[in-house]
């Protein structure tokens, strides 16, 4: 059996890498579904969910196109490009039996609620798994930043930062430095002096002024979800006061 749910209440932030699979860009459903199951596992131990999900799966094939562009119109093809994401999770969730809502930070009525805070947080209360889609709907804000500020917004008790392929944090890019070393523990201001990718600094720092522990994990393992849940201690956790 498995022991009670250390927190009510999580912020997952799925990067849109996270939904590629093998593909070079797009959405890979097998998946999407897998990462959809998991969600759904969470939320049936009575753990409330939201999400922030990221774009760089399809931004990745706008890149030619978005060369040279202003960097305002960029950052709002990337929040629309969000929002694709988000309806993609919402049916892969609901086809397993998870009522889900998207919430968008900019307006797109006829396919998802505008955000709205006390909105949001009662679907969590009713056991709906809430995606929050556009970002902070502001450019020059990554959806790291919007993810650290809708989880303080909704008074999560964690965010689960997912990685694709990665088991944590570690002191240089793994894939470019066989040698670098895992980092189990670290505190938020030492990972901003260090300038490790955790998260962007200002999301760092919206989690380190207001005390958020974050758990960066590999999303390629279905039970890191669960275990993180469950308490165990999984990939890096940074927090205020690290042991």
């Amino acid at each position: 059996m498995a022991p009670e749910p250390k927190f009510a209440r999580i912020l997952l932030k799925l990067s849109g890498e996270a939904l590629m699979g093998d593909l070079e860009f797009g959405t890979d459903a097998d998946q999407v579904r897998r990462i959809a199951e998991q969600v759904r596992s969470t939320g049936e131990r009575g753990v409330e969910v939201a999400i922030v999900v990221g774009a760089g799966n399809i931004y990745r094939g706008l890149e030619a196109a978005a060369e040279g562009m202003d960097r305002a119109t960029g950052d709002y093809m990337g929040m629309l490009a969000t929002v694709l994401n988000a309806l993609t999770l919402q049916d892969a969730l609901e086809d397993l039996g998870s009522h889900t809502r998207v919430l968008s930070a900019i307006d797109v009525k006829e396919v998802a609620e505008p955000y709205i805070r006390r909105r949001a947080m009662r679907h969590l209360e009713k056991g709906r798994v809430v995606i929050f889609a556009a970002g902070t709907g502001n450019p020059f804000f990554t959806t790291d930043t919007a993810a650290a500020l809708r989880a303080l917004e909704i008074h999560a008790e964690a965010i689960l930062m997912a990685k694709n392929g990665v088991e944590g944090v570690f002191d240089a890019d793994p894939a470019s430095h066989p040698d670098a070393r895992f980092i189990p523990q670290i505190g938020h201001r030492e990972a901003i002096e260090r300038g490790l990718k955790v998260m962007d600094s200002t999301a760092l720092s919206l989690c380190m002024d207001n005390d958020l522990p974050i758990y960066v994990f590999n999303m390629a393992d279905e039970t890191n979800i669960d275990r993180i849940v469950s308490g165990e201690r999984v990939g890096t956790l940074v927090s205020s006061s690290p042991a």
